[in-house]
């Protein structure tokens, strides 16, 4: 029997390859009658370069950046096993987390670090970009990326403007003249699973800006700000961004990454299954496991495990997702996934189920069960004798 396990980390507790690894050594348990393929798998947000670069042997670099305030962070970003394909995570250089509560204010935060990542896989020599968004302290409309590749944005007297979410309702002018020629032979893909807008009352700003710590009155400006920078992108640079869906993702970076870079915004988790070849590894196996920390109505929304299910369906293979919790009545659950297990077998606190070595046990033994099933299932049933 030949199972896929292919996860999402269990956030918070164990990363996907963690999980992997848990499962598998529950499964060995069994005997060497199961041969376990490992994927791990994410949806473009927070931990895809652990996912990607584990399962394509690939590796971390490390770079020294401009944080969202400006002072340097050390941002890590990965290499595939190709060699040729970097994966950034914008959260690495411009997240939420890298400002102190008391100092969160998108009107003053960049996104050049980011840029300053994506120069530093340009760098190394990849001309294929996997961008994830999400977790963004920003809102400057990827003003910052341009910054840092070499564009120049201008104001009314021709000066430089900041590349920050104030910076956007003074820019009058883009100037890409002198960006970084490397990104025209680029190929970049940016996953993004929202389809906000750039401006409005469902766009980056109003939706998203108040958790990054803006004021009413500095939502008011962000939005202006961002009507203002569709209009000069779209006359200085050719490309219409105002209702482009995703557009709004991380502040407006998902608008500036297909302006300045010609990039693409994509559905998170198939570029993932793309880039780790899951259906190429899924082929032939008779069971696929998926699961995330916690199975709800979310998960069959576009999450890593709704993905993964997709592409075992398409192959006809079983899939059955394992979760630390499961909202049990959840919709479309059933239609999504064969089974869904949780992996808490016994009463535990929250902090006991996430503890890396509880948590690894109980995948494990979760996965146990369910391989074992699938086995007996397959076992002809002994005759009583009885007529």
């Amino acid at each position: 029997m030949k199972v896929i396990i292919a996860p999402d980390s269990f956030k918070g507790s164990l990363t996907a390859r963690e999980v992997c690894e848990a499962a598998v050594a529950g499964v060995a348990a069994i005997g060497s009658a199961v041969e376990c393929v490992t994927v791990p798998m994410a949806d473009g947000g927070e931990g895809t370069v652990q996912s990607l670069v584990d399962a394509t042997g690939g590796s971390l670099r490390r770079a020294t950046v401009t944080g969202p305030l400006g002072e340097p962070v050390v941002a890590t970003y990965g290499i595939l096993g190709d060699g040729r394909t970097a994966v950034i995570e914008m959260a690495a250089a411009s997240g939420l987390p890298l400002v102190p509560e008391g100092q969160r204010d998108p009107l003053r935060t960049t996104t050049y670090g980011t840029g300053e990542l994506i120069r530093a896989a340009l760098d190394e020599g990849c001309r294929k970009l996997i961008i994830g968004l999400g977790g963004s302290a920003t809102n400057d409309g990827g003003l910052g990326v341009a910054a840092a590749l070499g564009a120049r944005l201008l104001d009314d007297a021709g000066e430089p403007v900041c590349p920050t979410g104030a910076g956007l309702a003074r820019l009058r002018r883009i100037d890409t003249t002198s960006m970084d020629p490397r990104l025209r032979e680029t190929d970049g893909r940016v996953a993004c699973d929202v389809d906000n807008p750039l401006y409005g009352p469902t766009g980056a700003a109003q939706v998203y800006g108040p958790q990054k710590g803006a004021s009413p009155e500095a939502v008011r400006e962000l939005d202006d700000g961002l009507r203002n920078f569709a209009a000069v992108v779209e006359r200085d640079l050719g490309v219409a961004v105002a209702d482009m869906p995703g557009a709004g993702a991380a502040g407006g970076l998902g608008a500036g990454l297909v302006a300045f870079c010609g990039a693409r915004l994509e559905r998170g988790v198939n570029i993932v299954i793309e880039a780790v070849e899951l259906r190429q590894r899924m082929a032939g196996c008779h069971l696929c496991l998926t699961g995330e920390g916690r199975i709800d109505g979310q998960t069959v929304f576009g999450k890593t495990a709704k993905g993964v299910a997709e592409v075992a369906r398409e192959l006809g293979v079983p899939v059955v997702a394992l979760g630390g919790a499961i909202e049990e009545d959840a919709p479309g659950l059933s239609e999504c996934f064969d089974a869904v297990f949780c992996t808490c077998v016994r009463p535990m606190t929250l902090e006991q189920a996430m503890a890396p070595d509880t948590a690894k046990k109980l995948i494990g033994f979760t996965a146990r069960q369910i391989v074992s099933l699938w086995i007996a299932r397959e076992k002809p049933i002994a005759s009583t004798g009885r007529s």
